[in-house]
This record gives structure tokens, sequence and C-alpha cells, in this order.
């Protein structure tokens, strides 16, 4: 037996406070919260890049959220400033230290605080991870991620890999997922009952060897399976 996830607007905003008061590493007083149908708009500021990841993220465990808005400003305190020169050198360090990274395969480019990835890896592990050892350091407002993954695998085998991976995860619910390749990327399509298991279904698909974009196209329609 189903039954739809249904809620208010207000319920919805009550459980988004309450989910970023419970996270540790946000302020919840500096960020404001409005919903609307579902639609959740977050602003205010936060005090890092972090920060306003973080927020985001905790929004997406909220059942009934639809889609979200993030309005959300940096104001960087002044302990946390860096130049640009430090923070691409402290990049850099990262990278020259990462059991992940090879080195030399990543350029690095940092304006105004926001840094830019560049460069071709193997697998989109190496993408994510790349992406991970910045978003914590001191002084970045932001990241853009172009690095491209080297294709290993024929399309067709990326898409056997991939549903293969689906149906032995305890997440998801396989049959609602179609996917399809064109090139090196992964069209993701179906249902999901909450943005967690949208999510799942796209880090699958992304851990598959040579996928350097996953189009995520899965819709969230919130619900609770009471036969599973």
């Amino acid at each position: 037996m189903k039954s739809n996830v249904e809620k208010s607007d207000a319920e919805i905003k009550r459980d988004v406070l309450s989910e970023l008061e419970y996270e540790p590493s946000i302020k919840v007083t500096n960020i404001g919260v409005l919903v609307k149908d579902g639609v959740v708009t977050l602003n205010g500021y936060a005090t890092s890049y972090s920060e306003k990841w973080e927020a985001v993220r905790a929004v997406k465990r909220v059942a009934g959220v639809t889609a979200i808005a993030d309005d959300i400003e940096i104001k960087l305190l002044d302990s946390l400033c860096r130049t640009d020169g430090d923070i691409a050198a402290e990049v850099a360090n990262r990278f020259n230290w990462s059991p992940t990274t090879p080195a030399g395969a990543v350029t690095v480019t940092v304006r105004e605080g926001w840094v830019t990835l560049e460069g071709q890896l193997e697998w989109a592990y190496q993408k994510v991870t790349a992406e991970e050892a910045v978003r914590y350091l001191a002084g970045v407002k932001g990241v853009t991620n172009l690095i491209k993954i080297a294709p290993i695998l024929k399309p067709d085998e990326v898409e056997s890999a991939i549903g293969t991976a689906f149906e032995r995860n305890a997440l998801l619910d396989a049959a609602k997922i179609e996917v399809e390749t064109s090139g090196n990327t992964v069209i993701l399509r179906g249902k999901a009952r909450n943005h967690a298991e949208r999510e799942e279904a796209e880090r699958i698909a992304w851990a598959a060897p040579g996928v350097s974009w996953v189009d995520n196209q899965i819709a969230v329609e919130w619900s609770l399976d009471l036969d599973r």
C-alpha cells in the first residue's frame, strides 16, 4: 500500500528549519527559508562555501521538497579571507599529496575566491574527490568542476554496468529508473521516492568507468511504500 507524502508549505518550512538546525556545520540564524508549492528558496548568507553547500544538502534530505533555489550569499569572515594566489597554492598542494589525483592531471584557476578545475581523469570518483578537496578550504567562495573523464567502456557496456548496479542496490527501485547513454554521457529517467534515492542513482552512474557527465532527469515523487 502506498500513500503520497503530502505536506503543506508551512510544514515543509518547519522541517527544513529543523534540519538546518540539526546540521552542526550550519549557522541557521543567518539563513532564511521560503517555501511555495514545495519549492524551497534559501537566502541570507553563509561564512564559507562549505556551509552554503551543506545547507543545500540538508534541505535535500527533507521529505516533500520538490526543488531548491539557492540564493545564499557568501560573506567570508576576515580570518578566512585569502588571496587568490594563496588559495591556488593550497589547492595545488592538496593535489600533490592526493592519492586519487595524478600529478599534473588537474589545472587550477582561482579568480576572486572562485576555483575552476580543468583537466582529464579516468574515473568519476577522482573528479568528485578533487572537488571535495577544494570545497572546505578557507577563502573558497565556489567551485566549477570542468574535469573531463576519459572514455574506457563502450556505451552499451556502461548501460549494462549501471543497470546491474541499480538492481543490487537496496536503496533503489531499479524497475523505475531508465538508463541511456549518449557518447560518454549517461541519461537517467524515471521516478524516485525522495532526493536521497535520486542522488544515489546519480552516484552509481558516476561510478561507472568512462562516464564524463550524468544528466539526471529522475523526477522526485514523494511517497511511502509500506510493502517494501
